[in-house]
């Protein structure tokens, strides 16, 4: 399992190239090769790291995944999960979450939304302790899911 830890600015270049990795799945899912993902630029992920919580996975000397969180009020905006294609399914997005959901004890609830498509991510969301809140229809191929979880619910792990 690969070591999480804090990003630092240096890593925003790695981290928006795997972030556009781990997105093309989800721009051919919807037809859309221009979501935000895949149109964010290396400030834009450096800024993050500066002004957020961005936790990476690392193993060896590669970052194989990613989150972010930033704290609104009480809540925590859980943003732009990604896990390196060829690492998939062997826990690390579990263990991103789960590290994010712990270095903020602070937030009385976490918030994030996927698309209605993206049935392993909604699996995931729904394994560690997040309820559906509602949808939001974006265009006609595509409706956003959004879910919180409590802090303090199950973790799955």
């Amino acid at each position: 399992m690969p070591h999480i830890e804090r990003a630092r600015p240096g890593d925003a270049g790695e981290i928006l190239t795997l972030t556009r990795a781990a997105y093309v799945t989800e721009a051919q899912l919807y037809g859309d090769p221009f979501i935000p993902p895949l149109v964010e630029s290396v400030d834009q992920v450096r800024a993050a790291i500066e002004t957020g919580t961005v936790l990476k996975a690392v193993e060896g000397h590669r970052i194989v995944g990613a989150v972010r969180g930033k704290l609104s009020g009480t809540t925590c905006l859980v943003g732009r999960l990604v896990v390196a294609p060829d690492v998939q399914g062997r826990g690390v997005g579990t263990a991103l979450l789960a590290a994010l959901h712990e270095s903020l004890p602070q937030a009385e609830a976490f918030d994030l939304f996927t698309g209605h498509l993206s049935e392993g991510n909604l699996r995931l969301y729904r394994r560690l302790g997040y309820v559906e809140t509602h949808r939001e229809r974006m265009d006609d191929h595509l409706t956003m899911i959004h879910m919180r979880r409590q802090n303090g619910a199950s973790s799955g792990t």
